[in-house]
């Protein structure tokens, strides 16, 4: 098994060797700094004896062993940092091609099996095509994601990182695109560092769990949820008990309780965040692991908990730096877990402790199917824009829509001036014709115009179709500061092919003066 694991690097590294054309580069991009969520970031443990590494996420051979015996760990108070069970391995974050290989891409052509190198593979693809380049325009920041968002050594580096991207790239102002609970990370930063002002901020916000993770990863789901009772990260994923929902989040559980009577009766129970976690305590109150042949008890951590409040209160006041834009891209349009519920009526929970081997089911609302669009725009930010586009969670990093915005605010690979990235159309004006004619106290306007409307959404569309005709009507009575005025308008859009409409628009307007 070991030697093939050779096998494995070593043709990681003679793919590396392999040159390629030279891409277009465009040398007046601003550069970009990608951070990545939850399980973004390649680890490799550190042997401290012999000093060997090896990587542990994310990994094919032996991937569940190596992930429990080199990654579960215990949270330490005094620092605030989850230390590996191993007393004698350390967990790093490689810093190879400019931070790239970090995130997980060990080269944008090269899949050696790993699904985690789909992560940011299509965007560094995309990217790469509108002329940015590795080292240059092109960076991305790794770091290990079962620590604390506001850690002050995974800070520390950020802050280094960024500097470095900033000389390298001649002192250009830079931009993060950063998904998921990089969004968290990158926030803390802001709140707790006076952030450069040489920062120009894109996010895709989101929360990323471990649904699927056991057939992509190689990890067994019960391995995932024992690393992540330790993890500081997980805990500041918490829904906040304080933040006004339109929707609150509820934990419902259909128990067995013995009436007043003596027999037993079957009540729903709700716990809104802050009221759940006595119910998580008691729930993962007999919760442990075997390493080495001991049993080390993992209950809910509420040293962990305190923790994660802290870091609740430092984003909640964290704020966008002046002379810094903040974008914010979530998804939509798939049904996405809200609220959860344990039990039924008919199978109602006699033991709490039992809520960890128990399916649930969920209320769902919209959002990218692991993240509700309310969560999603939570930050609490002032936005320059805010864009909700169809796509799954991670998915969504894959969506051409998402290149289209990401290109236009980058300014990037000749980006189209007509193009809108809230609805994502390009309107081209073709025709603009304006008359105007004023007698006798009576002033008549008519306007014709004509666009031409793309969007790559409705490529497959019939030109054959119906032409849409609407029109609308607006008077206005007259008033001492103001004339009696009425204006009507008809538009007629009639569909082409190649996702192409053609709007014509005609308005007249007719004002008669107060004094006439």
């Amino acid at each position: 098994m070991a030697m093939l694991g050779d096998i494995v690097q070593s043709v990681e590294m003679l793919l590396k060797l392999i040159r390629k054309p030279q891409p277009y580069v465009d040398p007046d991009l601003d550069p970009v700094l990608l951070v990545p969520g939850i399980a973004g970031s390649i680890l490799k443990a550190v042997d401290h004896q012999n000093g060997n590494e090896e990587r542990v996420w994310v990994r094919i051979l032996e991937a569940d062993s190596k992930f429990c015996s080199k990654l579960w760990s215990r949270f330490d108070p005094s620092t605030g940092k989850t230390v590996s069970l191993d007393p004698s391995t350390s967990i790093t974050v490689p810093e190879e091609r400019y931070g790239l290989y970090a995130i997980d891409v060990l080269d944008p052509d090269l899949i050696i099996g790993q699904e985690s190198v789909y992560y940011f593979h299509d965007m560094i693809v995309e990217m790469i095509k509108w002329g940015f380049q590795e080292g240059k325009t092109l960076f991305g920041f790794g770091y290990d994601f079962r620590q604390s968002n506001r850690l002050q050594d995974t800070l520390d580096r950020l802050a280094a990182k960024l500097e470095s991207v900033y000389k390298a790239s001649g002192g250009k102002k830079i931009n993060i695109i950063s998904h998921s609970m990089g969004g968290l990370l990158v926030k803390c930063f802001m709140g707790l560092h006076s952030a450069p002002g040489y920062i120009a901020s894109t996010f895709l916000n989101g929360v990323s769990f471990v649904e699927g993770w056991e057939q992509n990863f190689f990890i067994s789901k019960w391995s995932m949820h024992q690393l992540l009772i330790e993890c500081p990260s997980i805990y500041e994923l918490m829904a906040c008990p304080y933040f006004h929902w339109q929707h609150m989040p509820l934990l419902e559980i259909w128990r067995e309780k013995e009436g007043c009577n003596g027999i037993p009766q079957t009540i729903l129970e709700s716990y809104r965040p802050g009221e759940s976690i006595d119910i998580f305590k008691e729930s993962l109150s007999g919760n442990s692991i075997d390493y080495g042949g001991e049993n080390i008890p993992l209950p809910f951590n509420l040293e962990i908990l305190k923790w994660a409040k802290e870091t609740h209160k430092v984003l909640s006041e964290a704020k966008v730096p002046s002379g810094v834009k903040f974008y914010n891209i979530y998804g939509i349009n798939l049904e996405t877990p809200h609220s959860v519920c344990y039990g039924s009526e008919e199978a109602p929970i006699t033991d709490i402790r039992d809520l960890r081997f128990s399916q649930p089911t969920y209320v769902c609302v919209d959002g990218d199917g692991t993240v509700p669009v309310e969560s999603a725009k939570a930050d609490g930010l002032n936005a320059e824009a805010r864009v909700g586009i169809p796509g799954e969670h991670r998915g969504i990093l894959c969506e051409p829509h998402l290149y289209r915005i990401l290109k236009h605010w980058l300014k990037a690979g000749n980006p189209d001036p007509f193009y809108n990235p809230i609805n994502d159309y390009v309107i081209l004006p073709t025709t603009f014709e304006m008359e105007s004619l004023h007698e006798n106290g009576i002033q008549v306007t008519s306007l014709k115009e004509e666009w031409e409307i793309i969007t790559e959404d409705q490529g497959n569309q019939d030109a054959n179709k119906n032409s849409l005709v609407s029109s609308v009507s607006v008077s206005q009575g007259p008033s001492k500061q103001s004339s009696r005025s009425k204006a009507h308008a008809t538009v007629i859009v009639h569909p082409q092919n190649e996702g192409k409409q053609h709007v014509e628009l005609n308005a007249i307007s007719v004002s008669i003066d107060a004094q006439s």
